[in-house]
């Protein structure tokens, strides 16, 4: 292998948008992640909608999703 030519790979530092923090290995020395395993639906086993842009209302509203349900 080169030398002088690969990152360096250390410890980083990821901050969830939950909350949730922990540390792991890679180039950068600090990340922000919108979601992580402590409130993604697959690993808590709870539904809730993951809409940053407010894509879930947009559908709803684009297909009468609120006076479908109700007939």
């Amino acid at each position: 292998m080169k030398s002088d030519i690969h990152p360096n790979y250390s410890t980083c530092e990821v901050t969830c948008s939950c909350g949730n923090t922990f540390t792991t290995r890679s180039t950068v020395e600090k990340l922000h992640i919108d979601i992580c395993s402590a409130c993604h639906p697959f690993y808590t086993g709870q539904m809730k909608y993951v809409d940053s842009a407010g894509r879930v209302e947009k559908f709803q509203k684009k297909y009468n999703w609120g006076a479908r349900n109700k007939g």
